[in-house]
């Protein structure tokens, strides 16, 4: 898993990828290519 300040960048990766908020972080989650996650931070 990536660790980024800004993930702006890294959704655009991939059509699949999803923003989503949990316990007060900002993540990349992928189904399909497991290989983009990422985390703000």
């Amino acid at each position: 898993m990536k660790v980024r300040n800004s993930l702006k960048s890294l959704r655009g990766r991939h059509r699949d990828n999803q923003i989503v908020r949990r316990k007060g972080r900002v993540y990349i989650i992928n189904k399909t290519q497991k290989r983009f996650k990422a985390r703000q931070g």
